[in-house]
């Protein structure tokens, strides 16, 4: 069962600030054609709004094969995949029914529920977000003062521009 996990988290992404899988690694996992698991996904869109499920961009997609350390495909893919992600997942059990799916889903919730866990298990990791969210909250105390003072001189020449010198003669002035 380890050496399962193992494999699925080895197909868990970050894209977007989510922790996802693709439709291709899914599909994989659930013995299903990506096709059939994107045309099932299409039928039931209103299942999966964006926080559930995503399709790659471009430039998403080369990153993650550049990652992954892959260039070859398997096949030929005519869009860039859809990322998924633990909610998604947890929608597109519900859709794929068949033990295969039911018992691949199991395994994916574990394998998220441990990775929460190994973050969240860490005991350095909530000193040492408390110590960066000091840092930051510090760095830009510092740095709005600087903008600040800048803004206020910017201001001060603006409101009070440099009286000018006549030249020449003026008539009012015999």
């Amino acid at each position: 069962m380890k050496k399962e996990l193992v494999k699925i988290q080895k197909m868990i992404h970050e894209i977007r600030g989510y922790k996802v899988m693709l439709d291709s690694d899914l599909a994989l996992l659930y013995q299903v054609e990506v096709k059939y698991l994107n045309r099932t996904v299409k039928r039931n869109l209103v299942r999966f709004p964006v926080d559930f499920m995503f399709q790659l961009t471009d430039k998403e997609w080369d990153d993650l094969r550049c990652q992954i350390g892959t260039t070859k495909m398997i096949g030929k893919i005519r869009y860039n995949p859809h990322a998924f992600t633990e909610q998604g997942i947890a929608m597109l059990s519900g859709l794929l029914n068949s033990e295969i799916a039911v018992k691949v889903n199991i395994s994916i919730m574990r394998t998220f529920v441990e990775l929460r866990h190994y973050v969240l298990d860490k005991p350095d990791t909530n000193a040492q977000i408390a110590e960066l969210r000091k840092l930051l909250m510090l760095y830009i105390e510092k740095n709005d003062k600087r903008v600040n003072d800048i803004i206020i001189a910017l201001n001060n020449l603006i409101e009070q521009p440099k009286p000018t010198k006549r030249i020449g003669f003026n008539a009012s002035d015999e």
